[in-house]
């Protein structure tokens, strides 16, 4: 055994581990919620030359499947290392050159992320508003790095379990107003008829 091939077995697990987790975190936001988001893109006629960000971008499938669709100007980024490297493994094996992948957190942008016409989020805004360290201080922080990221009148699609539409409508009430609510699958409890998934457009003000 060479000396590093214990260091690649152990980088293959982490990955393998993240691909397992990544798999789990999809069944909330499978096909249907990259169907509903590409979809939409589609029915508002937003050019394919647009600028798309993906906040919180994980396995990058969203960004290979507009791709797909024909879009061509497209960034994703992850706070995660791992999840950029598994990202550009999914892009290289597309064969997706021109799908730009970076690690930036994204409480704390860096300056050339800027100028977008959309911004895409599935589960990110869910997970920093779970994260136990001031909470509401990093949700305002989020709203906050959107508008400096999305230009005025651009468009905000995100896709949320935890979060109620007058929640969310609540959260991103300063610079933002709602342009549709995208129909989401509905499950009964109890005799009762909820979402578990929130999905919204929003326009910068």
């Amino acid at each position: 055994f060479p000396p590093d091939s214990s260091w690649d077995a152990a980088y293959e697990r982490e990955l393998q581990t993240f691909q397992d987790i990544g798999d789990a975190g999809e069944i909330w936001f499978g096909e249907e919620s990259m169907v509903r988001i590409i979809k939409w893109l589609e029915k508002q006629k937003v050019p394919h030359d647009s600028p798309v960000l993906d906040i919180g971008t994980g396995n990058g499938v969203l960004l290979i499947e507009l791709a797909k669709s024909g879009y061509t100007n497209l960034t994703g980024i992850d706070y995660s290392p791992s999840a950029i490297q598994l990202s550009e493994k999914v892009r290289e094996k597309e064969g997706m050159a021109d799908v730009k992948l970076k690690v930036e957190d994204f409480l704390a942008p860096s300056a050339e992320l800027s100028g977008f016409e959309i911004c895409i989020d599935k589960g990110t805004f869910d997970a920093i508003s779970l994260n136990p360290d001031n909470a509401v201080g990093k949700r305002k922080q989020y709203v906050r790095s959107l508008c400096s990221v999305l230009k005025p009148e651009g468009f905000f699609l995100i896709t949320s379990c935890n979060w109620t539409k007058e929640e969310l409508l609540n959260e991103f009430r300063e610079g933002f107003e709602i342009l549709e609510e995208l129909p989401t699958p509905k499950f009964c409890f109890g005799g009762r008829i909820g979402n578990s998934v929130t999905a919204l457009v929003f326009q910068r003000k």
